[in-house]
């Protein structure tokens, strides 16, 4: 299997299984100086990891990261920083009735097609357990991009959507309520209604909006490696993904050229910022704002039809402990995609003018 290392300069390979006996991952890349804040990093993590609250998978996994190199009393040394975090509280009998079935909208049958094996335990590698390592690494990241803030938050559940433009959210209160949305109100309907699909036995999808301040002028390659192609990229890459927009978005479709463009003021900003920091596939100084789409969860707690390994006709129900909505712990996920996608661009932008 290929395609478990992402970026140019700042690089991260990842490793693990869900149910194997670790997860972790090698930074390639990062300079050497930085402070790092470790406990900074074990947040995110805990921000991600599964048994949070009522509304997540109950998995109860510590999700503590372990350092094994590149780093020498609390700086990066430039070397690679290998890591892992260890699983305690694998379940893998729930995935016995799987072994030989395929779950409708998950990998079990490409996995066989492909590879003529596949970890039926939870999923294996394309468990979204994987992404934990993402987090590491897009957390020490964040800390090499200082001053440049990310910030994401759920801006919809279902039907329930946040009907605010991001420059009006107040980021303090994002981790107040365990949906992680940043406003109170919205917050406990969207929390009610997790809880109404789990005892439905199934699953919602919904939106993570990200904004990213402080970005300098000219995060970007044209023409192959434009910035927001290279976001849309990275955010597609996590599990339950199925849609990005930056800027004004598929909204944008239904305005005028005269209504849409961005009219310069003095200092080289712009009025609206529809274009959502960028322009050409260069960051232009102004926020960068994206929204991403999750799918429901294709586990779901009820009976359904599907095929074997043989083609043969089977019933099926999900077993074991699985998310009602991805998109609360998915927030740090896409926070760390991000981060990754601006180090990179910033190491690049380093060579382009030394």
């Amino acid at each position: 299997m290929s395609g478990n290392i992402y970026g140019t300069l700042f690089r991260i390979a990842t490793f693990g299984e869900s149910h194997g006996a670790a997860i972790g991952g090698v930074i390639d890349g990062c300079p050497a100086g930085i402070k790092l804040d470790l406990a900074a990093i074990q947040r995110d993590l805990d921000r991600r990891k599964p048994g949070q609250s009522a509304i997540v998978t109950q998995r109860k996994e510590p999700d503590e990261v372990v350092f094994f190199s590149g780093i020498f009393e609390g700086q990066t040394t430039g070397t690679p920083i290998g890591f892992a975090i260890h699983n305690t509280n694998q379940k893998s009998k729930d995935y016995s009735h799987i072994k030989d079935s395929y779950r409708p909208s998950h990998a079990d049958y490409v996995y066989d097609e492909k590879y003529g094996i596949r970890d039926y335990r939870g999923g294996g590698r394309s468990s979204a357990r994987e992404t934990a390592s993402r987090v590491v690494a897009g957390a020490i990241a964040k800390q090499f991009l200082n001053p440049v803030s990310i910030q994401a938050y759920v801006s919809g559940v279902g039907a329930i959507q946040l009907d605010k433009h991001p420059s009006e959210v107040d980021f303090s209160t994002i981790e107040d309520n365990p949906v992680r949305c940043p406003d109170l109100k919205m917050a406990v309907a969207m929390e009610e209604y997790i809880k109404q699909i789990r005892k439905e036995g199934d699953t919602v999808g919904g939106v993570i909006t990200c904004v990213i301040k402080n970005v300098p002028v000219g995060l970007g390659e044209p023409a192959f490696d434009k910035l927001h192609a290279e976001l849309g990229k990275a955010m597609l890459s996590i599990n339950a993904v199925k849609g990005f927009e930056y800027g004004s978005g598929f909204a944008g479709t239904q305005m005028k050229g005269s209504q849409h463009n961005d009219l310069f003021n003095s200092d080289g900003t712009t009025q609206t910022n529809r274009s959502g920091g960028i322009q050409g596939g260069i960051s232009n100084g102004m926020d960068i704002y994206f929204r991403v789409a999750f799918k429901p969860v294709a586990t779901i707690m009820q009976q359904q039809s599907t095929i074997n390994s043989k083609g043969e006709p089977v019933e099926m129900q999900g077993k074991g402990r699985h998310d009602p909505c991805v998109v609360p712990r998915a927030v740090p996920i896409v926070e760390a995609m991000a981060a990754l996608v601006l180090a990179d661009f910033s190491l690049l932008n380093r060579t382009i003018k030394s």
